[in-house]
């Protein structure tokens, strides 16, 4: 039987406490344990340890190498070799043998400037060591017959580490193999930080327990920008819905269907034999309340399903299976992370804004937490362009494949 959840912390101080335990938290978690030169204590703190509520849970669990920025290329890298060798690095003979479901995203475009994006990302992808390949449209319809292509000027799409995988197990074992290393899991709510000049002194709970801690990670996901306010700082990351639907076809493929980004910003992909996932933005996208996960049923009928069996003739007949809302939690700047120390509060790590792109990111961005956190730097991956600096001097980082 894993170890059990904390009602009440078992010290009044700990090294190194973690504002949530979702993904993000609990890679963290993880990664400070599996280094030799870290030996403090951690506390993970969650309002809610079903997790039924997170962005976690309510995942698409894809990874993609196609990004605009190397940085970003080289992140999903590192969580590719992680996925595939899980059993190895967590050292526990229990642990399953994970793979990539390697169907790729395909990335369309239907204007010049589309095609020049994609070309540009392909050119940062290829020097990255990433394996995407450029489609023209007879290219795409050979290899995707059951595509229209007839208003796409280009195409790109990589089968190498890209696709589906297994998300909620490297959760899990994240979780679990941080507990039994001596992670404490409390379920409680943060209600307040205790700031004395340039450090966070003490973490407060809603039964008004107070908390001493060396280092305070905001892993809070959609809330992040809540826990930042309780020190007195602004963090651009706010919830903002985004919605999934499965379906079944009543014609499917006699293929596999990669993540298929359509121009006009709906996603499509294969989900089983004869199953698929697809997914969008609401048609206003703005912050939400972190509680807020109903559904538009309009969005699908009038917006979504238009324009994926204009796409995909055959899914002019399908039934849905199922539908849910998740939360990103958005970077208002660029949509992209905020990591690691802020300037004028040393002791609060940030691990935010990671706008869609989370899951595939919490392996790296956990180690990369538990580094700066033990050596005062990154040692496996520069991740300082993330830093919370740029959003002080309102410098973004130019994502262009943000999905």
């Amino acid at each position: 039987m894993p170890p059990r959840w904390s009602e009440t912390p078992s010290h009044d101080s700990y090294d190194v406490v973690i504002i949530g335990g979702a993904m993000m938290g609990s890679a963290s978690a993880w990664f400070l344990t599996d280094l030799a030169e870290f030996d403090g204590s951690v506390l993970v703190i969650d309002r809610d340890p079903s997790f039924a509520k997170s962005s976690t849970a309510h995942t698409n669990s894809c990874i993609r190498q196609q990004f605009s920025t190397a940085l970003n290329v080289q992140i999903s890298q590192f969580t590719a070799a992680f996925i595939t060798s899980l059993r190895d690095r967590m050292g526990d003979a229990r642990v399953p043998d994970l793979a990539i479901q390697n169907f790729g995203y395909l990335y369309l475009a239907g204007t010049d400037s589309g095609a020049e994006v994609l070309r540009a990302n392909h050119a940062v992808q290829r020097a990255a060591g990433a394996g995407t390949r450029l489609l023209t449209p007879d290219e795409m319809h050979m290899h995707f017959p059951f595509l229209n292509v007839d208003d796409l000027c280009l195409g790109a799409h990589n089968t190498r580490d890209e696709g589906y995988w297994d998300g909620g197990t490297v959760f899990e074992w994240f979780r679990r193999s941080a507990m039994a290393r001596g992670v404490e899991y409390l379920s409680g709510e943060v209600t307040r930080l205790t700031r004395q000049g340039d450090r966070i002194s003490h973490v407060v709970l809603a039964d008004g327990r107070q908390i001493a801690c060396g280092h305070v990670v905001n892993a809070a996901g959609p809330r992040a920008a809540r826990i930042a306010t309780m020190a007195g700082i602004d963090l651009p990351v706010e919830p903002r819905k985004r919605f999934t639907w499965v379906f079944e076809a009543e014609r499917p493929l006699d293929r596999d269907l990669p993540l298929t980004v359509d121009p006009a910003g709906v996603h499509v992909r294969t989900d089983g034999r004869q199953t698929y996932m697809a997914g969008c933005a609401p048609e206003h996208d703005h912050a939400v309340d972190p509680n807020d996960f109903t559904i538009d049923a309009n969005r699908w009928l009038d917006h979504a399903w238009p324009i994926i069996a204009t796409r995909i003739p055959q899914f002019d007949a399908l039934r849905i299976v199922s539908e849910w809302a998740g939360h990103y939690a958005y970077n208002v700047l660029d949509q992209n992370a905020v990591l690691g120390p802020h300037p004028y509060v040393a002791n609060l790590i940030f691990q935010n804004g990671f706008s869609g792109h989370g899951l595939q990111q919490a392996p790296a961005m956990g180690r990369g937490v538990a580094e700066w956190i033990t050596y005062g730097a990154y040692r496996s991956l520069d991740l300082s362009p993330f830093a919370f600096d740029r959003i002080l001097s309102g410098r973004p980082i130019l994502e262009r494949a943000v999905i």
